[in-house]
């Protein structure tokens, strides 16, 4: 087949389709030249999903009548002026294809009207040619229509979705920068329904309110300010009590430019570890501000992904900084918070074995690491900033071998004794494998144990962290394998059913999907805890409260359910009618 060159129009719909994929990418783009043109109100109509009618007005700073062509020829922009600037972009648009782009995709009308000019410059293109221009009237600001999208190109528009599905892309775009400029009144319409109108006060809790809901905005707890330097983490984040089923609730904005970022989106979830129950993500409004310089943005095709120039700063200092508004704000539940919660998945209640008392051998109740045993622990004032910490409480008794009572400053407290000793044993399975340090307990018969195929799978993708949290075995024989030592939580246990249970537990397809590390410590501590049903004694109620008092985050067990209920004395004297 001969080379030869495309004719013009060919290239423009080419080049049209990297910046114009779907309705929503259209929204995206006047969106974002209203923004950069200082508008204040943002109005957004559309019919079928966008697919026939697109219709974005501002009351921006408008555009020159003389100067309306010119910005529809490829590559004219107004907010680059030097190849310098490219590497330090301080506004959202800045290439100068997306007005072109949608000319050669449908029919466009653009109606401007600048604050000092007396009558608005009107443009009309059909097929990315000017078919009309002149004056209309308008007030200031801008008024971009855009219709029949894709119908020149049918072998696009088949892939377009519903006008449900594409509406609700659109809903996404226009929500994000609500939520990335709060001090814009941003209104969003469909087919002559309004679906969103926030209130443009400069006030990101009233605008998550308008997106979220009342209910949900009361729940957002403000970001830590906890800056590194020259990067600036801000935002609200939700309490671990309005989780989601999906990461679509976590928003992402650099430089108050919408992003999407795969390591950004990891170091929120892990700073929930623990918090959460397995398949729920959090809400999460989180924006960085760091030097233009800093970072590239003329990275993708749509601007959707950046690159840092020292991304793990950047994804330091936003788990932490999330990880400290959690700790610092997240309160032991109440008794009728803890009524009303939504149930636990199924596996936890699984996993804790609480519907049978234990039998035979009982497990060695090992709360404390050795250190803690014998001295106290002195924090930094950093760490004792980080830490989640619990008041001093005194057991009182158990309750069903199941629950351990306890007095504190404020009230009673009900523990549970499972939730609890799975907390203090997977943090110290963690800070084991931090500072390299192994607790091993060798068996004094090595124990021999078959295995599965897909138990030895498991074997082989967590034998690493495995072996760091003190599991040694080795291969011995054909399909066999010989088990040498054992984490302390695990003595007492016959570690030719254990083993093989640990590894079923590692794969557990309901289970939580946390990196390696931390769903071995989860499984390991899940599996060597104190059972529900269990007897405990008065020094090991005692020593598991001291060991829970000394955790990091106390109040949940590794897989997100509650360790403990508080009724305050306040409620105590209204249920006993003493107040």
């Amino acid at each position: 087949m001969p080379i030869r060159v495309l004719t013009p129009q060919e290239a423009a719909r080419i080049a049209a389709g990297e910046v114009i994929e779907r309705p929503a990418s259209v929204v995206k783009e006047l969106v974002e030249n209203s923004l950069d043109a200082g508008a204040r109100q943002i109005t957004v109509e559309t019919r079928q999903g966008g697919i026939t009618f697109i219709r974005v007005t501002d009351d921006g700073y408008g555009i020159e009548p003389e100067e309306l062509r010119i910005a529809f020829e490829r590559h004219a922009t107004s907010k680059l002026t030097s190849e310098e600037e490219l590497w330090r972009i301080e506004t959202l648009g800045f290439r100068g294809e997306a007005l072109p782009s949608m000319a050669a995709a449908a029919d466009v009308e653009m109606v401007s009207r600048p604050s000092g000019a007396l009558v608005a410059g009107r443009v009309v293109l059909k097929e990315g040619v000017v078919e009309h221009q002149g004056s209309a009237g308008a007030p200031p600001g801008t008024s971009t229509t855009v219709q029949n999208l894709f119908q020149r190109q049918p072998g696009r528009l088949k892939f377009m979705r519903s006008a449900a599905a594409e509406g609700g892309q659109i809903a996404n775009v226009v929500t994000q920068y609500a939520l990335a400029y709060p001090e814009v009144r941003f209104t969003l319409r469909n087919d002559g329904r309004e679906q969103l109108a926030t209130p443009g006060n400069d006030d990101l809790r009233d605008t998550a309110a308008a997106v979220y809901g009342v209910d949900v905005a009361a729940e957002l707890l403000p970001l830590h300010k906890d800056a590194q330097g020259s990067i600036q983490p801000a935002g609200l984040i939700g309490s671990p009590a309005v989780s989601r089923a999906n990461r679509s609730y976590i928003s992402l904005f650099v430089n108050r430019r919408w992003i999407r970022h795969r390591a950004l989106t990891f170091a929120i979830g892990e700073a929930y570890q623990g918090m959460l129950p397995a398949g729920r993500h959090p809400i999460a409004i989180v924006e960085v501000r760091l030097p233009p310089d800093q970072v590239d943005v003329n990275v993708h095709p749509a601007k959707a992904e950046v690159r840092f120039r020292d991304e793990r700063a950047v994804f330091a200092v936003v788990q932490r900084a999330v990880r400290r508004t959690l700790s610092d704000r997240v309160p032991v539940p109440g008794v009728e918070a803890s009524l009303t919660a939504t149930a636990p998945p199924d596996f936890l209640l699984r996993g804790e074995g609480a519907s049978s008392p234990a039998s035979g051998v009982a497990p060695t109740l090992s709360f404390q690491p050795q250190e803690a045993r014998t001295a106290p622990q002195v924090a930094t004032a950093e760490q004792a900033a980080f830490v989640d910490q619990l008041p001093v409480l005194r057991p009182v008794g158990q309750l069903g071998n199941t629950y351990v009572i306890a007095e504190g400053p404020d009230g009673m407290y009900m523990i549970d004794q499972h939730a609890a000793h799975e907390r203090i044993l997977y943090e110290r399975f963690l800070g084991q494998q931090r500072e390299g340090v192994r607790e091993v307990q060798p068996l004094l018969q090595p124990a021999p144990v078959e295995l599965t195929a897909r138990q030895l799978s498991l074997l082989e993708s967590y034998g690493e962290q495995l072996t760091a949290m003190g599991l040694d075995i080795e291969p011995f024989g054909d399909g066999a394998y010989v088990v040498r030592a054992v984490p302390p939580s695990m003595t007492g246990k016959d570690a030719a059913s254990a083993v093989p249970e640990l590894l079923d537990l590692l794969g557990r397809e309901d289970g939580p999907k946390e990196e390696p590390a931390h769903r071995v410590a989860a499984s390991l501590a899940c599996h060597g805890s104190v059972r529900a049903g269990q007897s405990m004694t008065d020094e090991e109620q005692r020593e598991l409260l001291q060991s829970l008092e000394q955790c990091e985050h106390p109040r949940t067990c590794p897989h997100g359910r509650p360790t403990m209920v508080h009724m305050s004395s306040n409620e105590l004297a209204k249920q006993f009618r003493r107040r």
